[in-house]
């Protein structure tokens, strides 16, 4: 980002925000994924993302442009569940290339953003880059019983109910002592803490690779235990 024949754009967040065909395919690929039994994915998962990633590179002193690809990022990355939940990183990664040049952003910064999209999924993806770091840490994060949609049925799905009893989560940045920790606070009454390692340890073991990328350690804290 320092490179003197560094392209840059004026897009932001809010305009990507403002843009229609953004949201409306976020929306359908929420309701899409409604109807198949997956938890929100939303305007407000993505909202949520998009700020924590900024957040992320903002506490480590990472470049202004470089925040705001974040957030970009982290709007976009789920975009292409409108398309199949099956690959839906990649198909995000291309829809968010054509939307982007589009609005006029250059190949650059396209570059940076659609890499990280997608390589934001534990199955394929690594941290190749600080947008692509900090997409993985905070989309991993987002673990809250307000992801649920229907907390009656719950009781045999797994995800739900690890989601409905997470009453708290939070990536916090320690910058001077170099980790990033999510910390989460669990209603053990809804769901064991194991529940969580057995559907969430790939994500995690993802999320330390993306805090060593960036130069620090990853840490998770459940009910102010320490267990990574």
């Amino acid at each position: 980002m320092n490179d003197k024949n560094y392209n840059y754009s004026n897009i932001t967040l809010e305009n990507v925000k403002s843009n229609p065909i953004v949201n409306t395919f976020i929306k359908a690929a929420n309701e899409y994924l409604g109807t198949i039994g997956y938890t929100e994915h939303g305007l407000r998962h993505v909202g949520l993302v998009a700020a924590i990633a900024e957040n992320v590179l903002l506490h480590l002193d990472y470049p202004k442009r470089l925040q705001d690809l974040a957030g970009i990022a982290g709007y976009l990355h789920d975009i292409g569940n409108v398309v199949n939940r099956q690959s839906h990183g990649q198909s995000a990664a291309l829809i968010a290339m054509r939307i982007l040049k589009d609005m006029g952003m250059t190949s650059d910064e396209i570059a940076l953003i659609i890499s990280a999209i997608g390589n934001h999924e534990e199955e394929i993806g690594d941290p190749v880059n600080p947008v692509a770091a900090a997409l993985i840490l905070a989309d991993k994060s987002d673990v809250h019983k307000t992801r649920v949609r229907s907390p009656e049925v719950t009781a045999d799905d797994i995800h739900d109910r690890v989601n409905l009893a997470a009453e708290r989560s939070f990536l916090k940045v320690l910058k001077d002592k170099k980790i990033i920790s999510l910390q989460l606070t669990i209603d053990t009454q809804k769901s064991k803490v194991m529940e969580y390692f057995e559907i969430f340890m790939s994500r995690m073991l993802m999320c330390r690779r993306a805090a060593n990328f960036l130069g620090c350690n990853f840490e998770l804290i459940i009910n102010e235990r320490k267990l990574l």
